[in-house]
């Protein structure tokens, strides 16, 4: 279940990885999580990914704008 928790894949994607259905995915989740045997390493790392990946959407997006930025400013000068 650390999969499922951790990797930042929806537990779609996990359930398809994996070759079972969602309603089973959400059933072990459950019983993971009753069960508190999630680290807390584990929960840092999640939530360290979590914030690396918004970080990167939003670089991603400056780098967008930059570049229509770099565009714009490239056909003015002809």
């Amino acid at each position: 279940m650390r999969l499922a928790l951790t990797s930042g894949l929806t537990r779609k994607q996990v359930a398809d990885d994996i070759g079972v259905g969602m309603s089973t995915l959400n059933k072990w989740i459950t019983q993971h999580r009753d069960t508190d045997v999630v680290s807390q390493e584990d929960l840092d790392l999640a939530k360290e990914n979590d914030r690396l990946r918004r970080e990167i959407k939003l670089l991603k997006e400056e780098r967008d704008i930059l570049k229509k930025a770099t565009q714009f400013f490239a056909g003015l000068k002809q």
